[in-house]
């Protein structure tokens, strides 16, 4: 393959924003490499959406890390704590401690090795007014690691954290 190509690793959960994400990305040209996670979720339908969405929109490659959150707990996604019938004030328990930090961590690695050019993650509007680790300031620093702790950034090649959809609510999106 030419160096030209531009290439993006994709967070893909398997749902609406991660294939928002990913089709944005097809569209501005990247190769898009696909990297779920494996983090001790309740469910596997996910996990079994996100294959299908790979496939669906001609990922280059589609991998599954395993990182046993569960063995944490703290969350109604990773213990028995009851998930909740309507939303609710503050962060919800739905929250995963650390969970997009090893995300962002692991989509670094893979970047590194693949030598992609950027990391594009489906964080939304209603994403970051619940979630600590969807806020924009987050992504800000998450990218000041990509930038300082990266051998591709310090080899003159910075891999840059995209989250398109970062401004969009969920009606925006579907309209998208």
């Amino acid at each position: 393959m030419s160096t030209n190509i531009k290439k993006a690793v994709i967070l893909v959960s398997g749902g609406m924003d991660s294939a928002v994400t990913m089709a944005i990305a097809k569209q501005q040209g990247f190769l898009c490499h696909a990297l779920s996670v494996s983090y001790g979720q309740r469910h596997s339908a996910e996990l079994d959406a996100a294959n299908e969405l790979a496939k669906l929109q001609g990922a280059a490659l589609h991998k599954t890390v395993v990182v046993d959150l569960r063995s944490i707990g703290g969350s109604a996604l990773t213990s028995d704590i009851a998930v909740p019938e309507s939303a609710t004030e503050g962060i919800p328990v739905t929250y995963v401690p650390a969970r997009n930090t090893l995300f962002f961590a692991y989509a670094m690695g893979f970047a590194e090795i693949i030598d992609a050019n950027e990391i594009h993650y489906g964080a939304n509007k209603l994403d970051y007014n619940a979630y600590p680790d969807c806020r924009p300031e987050f992504i800000s620093a998450f990218q000041r690691v990509l930038d300082i702790g990266s051998k591709n950034a310090n080899l003159g090649k910075p891999i840059k954290l995209c989250t398109p959809l970062i401004d969009f609510n969920k009606t925006q999106i579907i309209q998208l």
